[in-house]
């Protein structure tokens, strides 16, 4: 079962991956878009706040899952 923390996008890199720092613990981790947000064509962009969930065998890296509500 994967983890789920929230982060904040800090800069967007090639091929739908993010560069994001974590609220939990202040790390930053390597995190692509999941289908289901590709398929509906959010957009994410620096500064958004997003949910990422973190497998247990890498925690270097994650799947973006939920971007939050702009306000």
């Amino acid at each position: 079962m994967p983890l789920k923390v929230q982060g904040k996008v800090i800069e967007a890199l090639a091929d739908s991956t993010f560069r994001v720092l974590l609220e939990e613990n202040n790390s930053e981790i390597l995190a692509y878009v999941a289908g289901r947000l590709r398929m509906n064509k959010i957009k994410i962009l620096p500064g958004d706040t997003v949910v990422v969930e973190i497998n247990s065998l890498s925690d270097k890296r994650g799947r973006i899952v939920y971007r939050g509500r702009m306000k």
